[in-house]
């Protein structure tokens, strides 16, 4: 089954095609800066055991055009791996928010996509470009079945104790307001990861995506019990431009002092805060450059950083009641060593003791970060998004049996 899976931000479309079940993708890019000058595409593709490459810059003003692009690549002679679009099959689309609606990967229809636009309202930056791309990939692929797999989908075993807010019922009944939780693609990836390279399917883990945006997750034998991202992607750990958790009066006194506006609030707790607002870079690479010229704000902002991670980790050890691994992945959490022994320095009443040298070696698969003293192991897993999706699809539309987790390209 040939799928191709995209990956939408508001300004840039990730892809990967998948013959499946072969479990390994011939071709992988990303199209960023789209609308902007400059656009950049990076594009590889695996032809008889070897990759090529191919970067290029272009003007692209649209989500539309820059899936042409994808189809113009994926189809030439020199950079393709298929003659023509009728050879794709599926089309797996991410969409970030599913409400209550979705607990699993489902076919689009028409009433599935009325359901994704009537959810814009709760993830304004997302939810309608994911939306645009599959209308797009509806008339650029005709024959292709389109998938939807949702990020909020992983959340949704989530006990209604651990979702629900304390402020009046109708708000829960009439708006569903509630903790839905993001990142689930990820973390349903790399928690399933872990259980199979551990051999451990009931294991207690602690998924730690860090990445811009950054996330929790208590998981229990592959179900998410609670998470830190809430109604929206702002809450819980600090992240490259999101506050985190903060105290509503903060909101509050500065609606009153200084007369902001509903709108001005959110840009500035999600576009001017977090690493950025604490060290004018939100690039956790930058940061560092900062860290080795020891500039107080940059190790403050790191220190501040680590302990939120903390924090989580111990609540989410009592939430589970017992813990076997805590994994790190995603951007920050896979290639900053640093940021790893912070956040589990003096963690020793907990189980957790890392191995500095292991730590600092690099490896493109999992790889066991704990001491040898460690009661819990340590672990960086690569997550790798489009494979959860393009395996989720893949079973939803087959009678193969579930993929197993495989080293990634």
């Amino acid at each position: 089954m040939n799928i191709l899976i995209i990956n939408s931000g508001s300004s840039s479309l990730k892809y990967q095609f998948f013959k499946m079940p072969d479990q390994q993708p011939l071709s992988a890019g990303v199209v960023e800066r789209i609308g902007k000058e400059n656009c950049f595409i990076r594009h590889k593709v695996q032809k008889d055991g070897v990759e090529k490459l191919t970067e290029s810059t272009f003007f692209i003003k649209d989500h539309a055009e820059g899936l042409q692009k994808v189809v113009q690549l994926l189809t030439d002679f020199e950079t393709g791996i298929i003659e023509n679009i009728n050879e794709i099959e599926v089309v797996g689309h991410r969409v970030v928010h599913g409400g209550e609606d979705f607990t699993t990967a489902v076919m689009v229809t028409d009433e599935v996509k009325e359901k994704i636009r009537s959810l814009f309202s709760l993830a304004p930056l997302h939810n309608p470009v994911n939306y645009k791309c599959i209308e797009i990939a509806e008339k650029t692929f005709p024959n292709a079945k389109q998938v939807a797999v949702f990020d909020t989908a992983f959340h949704q075993s989530m006990p209604e104790y651990a979702f629900r807010y304390a402020i009046p019922e109708k708000y829960y009944a009439e708006m569903r307001i509630r903790a839905y939780g993001f990142h689930g693609t990820s973390h349903k990836y790399v928690s399933a990861a872990a259980m199979a390279w551990m051999g451990k399917p009931d294991a207690k883990i602690i998924s730690i995506h860090l990445g811009n945006g950054c996330s929790i997750t208590a998981v229990d034998s592959g179900k998410s019990l609670d998470t830190s991202m809430g109604f929206g992607p702002l809450s819980g750990l600090i992240m490259g431009t999101r506050s985190g958790d903060i105290d509503p009066s903060v909101i509050l006194h500065l609606l009153r002092q200084e007369r902001r506006t509903p709108d001005e609030m959110d840009i500035l707790l999600n576009k001017q805060s977090g690493m950025l607002g604490l060290t004018g870079h939100s690039d956790m690479r930058d940061v560092r450059k900062l860290l080795e010229m020891g500039n107080y704000d940059a190790e403050l902002a790191s220190d501040m950083y680590a302990y939120r991670i903390k924090k989580y980790i111990g609540s989410y050890a009592a939430t589970l009641n017992g813990l076997d691994a805590v994994i790190f992945t995603a951007g920050v959490g896979e290639n900053d060593p640093q940021m790893r022994e912070r956040v589990c320095r003096d963690m020793e009443f907990l189980g957790l003791k890392i191995d500095q040298d292991a730590n600092r070696i690099k490896s493109s698969e999992i790889k066991e970060i704990s001491s040898a003293e460690s009661r819990v192991k340590i672990l960086v897993v690569p997550t790798n998004e489009e494979f959860e999706i393009a395996r989720q699809s893949f079973e939803l539309l087959s009678e193969e049996p579930p993929c197993e987790q495989v080293e990634l390209y």
